[in-house]
């Protein structure tokens, strides 16, 4: 199945699941506001992080219509931190993670972050809260990973499953997967950029992903995304 049919669900995964294979700079967002998050449950920090992210769209919305750029910086500090960005790209890659060398690592996880905000951050503006509703948790407190569920309403009236694969850290609780109507993001990338680089390569890859997400910025870094250095 090809990664470019999911730009249908977009409002779902940018919630979530475009920060979650980000591997770019610090997080801008107060140290503060981090550590008063790193004792929540898993449950409790989607809530948490939710409320956030409604109340800067709501501040930002006009302005992110008029040019989606505007979601980028919102995305980047409010969503990434609570994200394994590291473990997800891991995921990703698979076989080819281990095989790359830490230049390509890093590369890989920057350039695909900013090709996905590129393509889709500006569906981000339509997303509100009444379109949302996180489900009763069901997960074990004392485990190490939990899915926290939630329905997605779409324009059009219809209510989209939408699961968020968590996992507990030494930094608290981060997601590392994103499953919308059953269908996890991670295993999807996985099947089509692995075929890429098994055809390719993995450094033509990179520079594809390095292409779409051109010019793409995020906080804490004002240049242009020519590369995944920082």
């Amino acid at each position: 199945m090809s990664t470019r049919p999911l730009s249908i669900r977009l409002a779902a995964v940018l919630l979530a699941a475009v920060a979650a294979l980000a591997a770019v700079a610090p997080p801008a967002t107060p140290a503060r506001a981090e550590d008063a998050t790193a004792t929540l449950g898993p449950q409790e920090l989607m809530e948490t992080v939710s409320k956030q992210l409604f109340e800067a769209l709501d501040s930002n919305r006009a302005a992110i219509k008029k040019d989606s750029e505007k979601a980028f910086p919102l995305v980047d500090t409010i969503l990434l931190p609570h994200f394994d960005t590291d473990y997800a790209a891991q995921l990703v890659l698979a076989q080819n993670w281990r095989s790359a060398t830490p230049e390509q690592q890093k590369r890989f996880v920057a350039a695909l972050y900013r090709a996905l905000l590129k393509t889709y951050g500006g569906a981000i503006a339509d997303f509100t809260a009444d379109r949302l509703k996180l489900l009763p948790f069901r997960g074990d407190p004392a485990a190490t990973q939990a899915t926290v569920r939630t329905l997605v309403t779409r324009s059009s009236g219809a209510s989209v499953p939408v699961d968020y694969r968590m996992r507990k850290t030494e930094a608290g609780w981060k997601a590392f997967d994103v499953i919308i109507e059953g269908i996890s993001y991670v295993k999807n990338y996985r099947t089509d950029l692995g075929a890429e680089v098994s055809q390719k390569g993995l450094d033509a890859v990179i520079a594809r992903l390095e292409h779409d997400g051109l010019n793409v910025q995020i906080a804490g870094d004002k240049s242009a995304a020519t590369s995944g250095k920082h």
